[in-house]
């Protein structure tokens, strides 16, 4: 089940990001509204009583007049519409009511979204009672009191936030078809493949329309299995800043990460991939799901023996994290290899929702102790007891040992390295948890 996504939206310096790294849990982005810093972590994980959720930071650009902040303004309301389970708007106690918070909220309230006013920089909830009560003028419910500096309110908040849901999470339960997240940076090709892949007669059902205005999660029907398709192609908004545009494509393509049970990172041949496409990719790799790399417009290329060995080379050591996806070469236009993207899709459909049982697990662990000793530590040695699968979606395995301390991260590549010798887990991350056991 995907998690759900809880968006941050308000004016410039109300204090969004301050709110985000307290929700995050560390001080990620810094404070200091500065066009492009807070770029980086846009969105994070986050534990509230027993959910767990991505807060999406909407927006830190500084734009310069008053129009170009309400501008700025809708294209994040329309981030968070387009995105979110739930919307955080947050608005400044400080500054007062403002004429663009009218506007804003107006957006949001079309929205049909869970929406929750949070009113910052209320450090004593007594003294500013009646100032906080101005802002039921929004016609957003009750303004929530909070304090992301001093850390108040925000326990409160997070109670309304979890409360949404529920709502949602019925509607998820019932869905059981696979999702498949076409992903990959801007003109890559991921509507082509799409309208290709419907474009095939025996494929299309029908479209469904997506609780996003762009992206269209389509029913696809191919050699009588369904599957969703989650395009993240969808950006028809035109933005002059080239920074708001890239945040807009990252949020996007973390939803869409979101919602998968699979992505299909498309990359363009004759660029080779780059930088961008190596972040995208780690997105998905990070919140393991399962993934394959497609190379688009392999028709394109000049070709001799060695060109899809280099390549792949290439693939290797820029993901070199992610040795376990596999890497397909197709043309979204001329539908070359469409037959072996959905082999591919269905395997790793399957690898992510293989289970081991622990006999074998303990075997395979008992070998590879024999082979490369654990290692030690001023004269303390790791000493692995037992090793046992919790989860699938991705498949996660509990290691129990003497000492957390030991357990090198290199030891634990080695263990998933024997464990993928044996079973493959092709096109999946595998997690570990490592838990201490005491010596009796």
């Amino acid at each position: 089940m995907s998690k759900p996504i809880v968006a941050i939206v308000g004016r410039p310096n109300v204090g969004k990001s301050t709110l985000f790294n307290v929700l995050a849990g560390e001080k990620i982005s810094i404070v200091k509204d500065t066009p492009g810093v807070t770029r980086d972590r846009i969105y994070a994980d986050v534990s509230w009583l027993n959910y767990d959720f991505t807060v999406i930071d909407t927006g830190g650009l500084e734009p310069e007049t008053n129009d170009e902040i309400l501008k700025h303004m809708r294209t994040q309301a329309d981030i968070a519409i387009d995105t979110a389970d739930v919307i955080v708007f947050v608005v400044d106690l400080k500054q007062g009511l403002v004429d663009n918070d009218f506007k804003v909220a107006d957006i949001l309230r079309r929205a049909n979204k869970p929406v929750l006013l949070a009113v910052n920089k209320v450090d004593n909830f007594e003294k500013y009672q009646l100032d906080v009560y101005e802002f039921f003028n929004l016609g957003l419910g009750d303004p929530i009191p909070v304090s992301s500096a001093s850390k108040l309110g925000i326990g409160d908040m997070l109670d309304q936030v979890v409360e949404h849901f529920n709502e949602n999470a019925k509607e998820d339960e019932e869905e059981e078809t696979p999702k498949i997240a076409i992903i990959g940076k801007p003109n890559v090709g991921k509507s082509s493949l799409i309208n290709k892949i419907l474009g095939e007669n025996r494929v299309i059902v029908s479209d469904m329309a997506g609780t996003t205005r762009d992206a269209i999660d389509t029913m696809v029907k191919y050699d009588h299995k369904e599957y969703i398709f989650i395009d993240t192609a969808g950006l028809r908004r035109k933005s002059k800043i080239k920074e708001e545009l890239e945040r807009y494509s990252i949020i996007r393509t973390v939803t869409a990460i979101e919602k998968a049970d699979v992505a299909v990172l498309m990359i363009d041949a004759v660029e080779g991939i780059t930088e961008q496409d190596a972040k995208i990719a780690g997105i998905a790799h990070e919140r393991g799901k399962g993934i394959i790399v497609a190379v688009n417009k392999w028709d394109a290329i000049e070709k001799d023996n060695k060109t899809m060995k280099n390549f792949m080379a290439d693939i290797d050591t820029k993901l070199s994290y992610m040795l376990y996806a596999p890497k397909i070469f197709i043309s979204a236009e001329t539908g070359q290899r469409l037959n072996s993207l959905f082999e591919m899709i269905e395997m790793v459909l399957q690898n992510q929702a293989l289970r081991v049982g622990t006999g074998v697990l303990n075997d395979i662990l008992y070998e590879a102790t024999a082979l490369k000793q654990p290692p030690s530590d001023k004269g303390r040695r790791l000493r692995i007891y037992y090793i046992t699968q919790v989860s699938i979606k991705p498949p996660t395995f509990v290691l129990f040992v003497n000492d957390k301390e030991l357990m090198h991260f290199s030891y634990t590549r080695y263990i998933e390295n024997k464990i993928r010798e044996t079973f493959g887990f092709k096109g999946t991350p595998i997690h570990f948890i490592t838990r201490e056991r005491k010596e009796k």
